[in-house]
Formats: C-alpha cells, sequence, structure tokens
C-alpha cells in the first residue's frame, strides 16, 4: 500500500510538471516565438499559450521600447579634435520572429551598431557642429542605425547625445574664445553709441547754427543749471553774441532820432 501510494504521488507530480511546462501565460507586452522540433512555428501571445511538451521550445521576446545606454567613445572630429562621446539608444521589436532568426542576440547586436556608428558619424562632423547642431546629428544617427536594424525586425525610434566631454585645453580656448567674443559685441556696441551720439550732436549744431538764438537760451539754460547748486562759486564767461540783440535795440533806438542833450558852449575871451 505504501509503494502504490508512492507511486501515485510521484505520478501525479510528473503529470504537474507536464502541465507547467505545457502552459505558459504571456502578458500583453510579450509575445512568444515557438520552435517545434527546430523549426519556427510562428509567434503567440500574449494570453495563455499551450505547448506541447518536449518537443516545442518557447523564445520571450519584449514588445515594449528599450532604453540602452551607449558607453563614451573616444571620436576625433573632422577637425582634429579628441572628445569622449556617449549616448542613449530607444527601440523597439517590431517583428519578434526575425528579432530571433536573423541576429543571434539582438540586444547585443543593436548595442554595436550603435557604437561604431556613433564613432562613424562624429568623426564626419565638426566639433562646432557637434556642439551646435545636436539635433541634426541625433537624427543621422537614428537612421543609419534604424537602416541596419530593419532587417532585424527592429524600430529604432531616437537616438540621443548626451554628453560631449572635451579636453581641459580644448576647454580654456573655448573660455577665451568665448571672452573675446563678448568684448567684441562690447565694442561695437560702444562703438555704435559713439556714433549715434555723433550723429545728434552734429544735428544739434545744425539747428544752432541756423538759429543763434538757441545758443543763447543754451547758455542761460546751464546758468539756470549751474546756479542750483549749493555752496559753490562759478565763473561762467558770458560771450558777446548774448548782448548783441541788446546793442542792436539800442542803435535802433538811437538811429530813430532820440533827442540828445547838446553841451554849452564855452565862454570865449
Amino acid at each position: 500500500m505504501p509503494q502504490v501510494f508512492g507511486s501515485s504521488f510521484l505520478l501525479i507530480l510528473i503529470v504537474i510538471l507536464i502541465l507547467a511546462s505545457a502552459v505558459r501565460v504571456l502578458r500583453e507586452y510579450e509575445r512568444a516565438v515557438v520552435f517545434r522540433l527546430g523549426r519556427v512555428i510562428g509567434g503567440k501571445g500574449p494570453g495563455l499559450i499551450l505547448l506541447i511538451p518536449f518537443v516545442d521550445k518557447m523564445v520571450k521576446v519584449s514588445l515594449r521600447v528599450l532604453v540602452m545606454d551607449i558607453p563614451p567613445q573616444d571620436v576625433i572630429t573632422r577637425d582634429n579634435v579628441s572628445v569622449k562621446v556617449n549616448a542613449v539608444l530607444y527601440f523597439r521589436v517590431v517583428d519578434p520572429n526575425r528579432a530571433i532568426l536573423e541576429v543571434e542576440n539582438y540586444l547585443f547586436g543593436t548595442s554595436q551598431l550603435a557604437q561604431t556608428t556613433l564613432r562613424s558619424v562624429l568623426g564626419q562632423a565638426e566639433l562646432d557642429d557637434l556642439l551646435a547642431e545636436r539635433e541634426k546629428v541625433n537624427m543621422r544617427l537614428q537612421e543609419i542605425i534604424d537602416l541596419h536594424t530593419d532587417s532585424w525586425g527592429i524600430k529604432v525610434s531616437a537616438v540621443e547625445v548626451k554628453d560631449v566631454d572635451l579636453p581641459v585645453e580644448m576647454k580654456r580656448a573655448m573660455a577665451k574664445q568665448a571672452e573675446a567674443e563678448r568684448e567684441r559685441r562690447a565694442k561695437v556696441i560702444n562703438a555704435e553709441g559713439e556714433f549715434q551720439a555723433a550723429q545728434r550732436l552734429s544735428e544739434a549744431a545744425a539747428i544752432i547754427q541756423s538759429q543763434p538764438a538757441a545758443l543763447q537760451l543754451r547758455y542761460l539754460q546751464t546758468l539756470a543749471e549751474i546756479a542750483t547748486e549749493n555752496n559753490s562759486t562759478t565763473l561762467f564767461p558770458i560771450p558777446i553774441d548774448l548782448l548783441s540783440a541788446f546793442t542792436q535795440s539800442l542803435s535802433a533806438a538811437r538811429g530813430q532820432g532820440t533827442p540828445q542833450i547838446s553841451r554849452p558852449a564855452s565862454p570865449t575871451s
């Protein structure tokens, strides 16, 4: 009796193990590539799938977007500057069958392809383009990698260059260049200000030249401004032109026959 009970228990355990190996549950973002006696019979999932024990083999593939960090690569740009550049790659599997059949390890293959493409593309660009036009570099990387991985059933959605590590000497040179550029802009702005001020002064001089009375008003305005200062003594020369209007009025009055007092004649001896 104990032997029969032990045999039944062993048989039940074997059946459970067989059923466990035959039943698989896949999540919504998972697919299974099923091999039957070494031949692909297609993809299955998601949900509950049944396999023939000891006959079917399953390879699970995720359809979610995968984020892969591309390690720093030593790159020499077209203008012979050595930099270290790393990036991040976003891709997903769109055809599980090709991702398993066309490449041995699609994750490793995509990583190696991204590294070599990064070195190749950045080696054809200049440092200024790499720093200022990074969006174009990212699009170029995405196009090339996606073109090569299309046969693997992989879609590359984006490639982003993260960090560009410059040598210390190049950082110093760029800092000097930026400082010189700021000084140049300051000098240009100062020169523009001087030019505009000279234009305004030239226009003011032309107005004063055509209207001499404006110069006199300017002198009076300057006197009023100086008079507002406290505890100060200022010697301000008054130009003769300022009194010309009064002298002209006096001469005109005399020319109109203003009576003059005659001097008495001296007695003769």
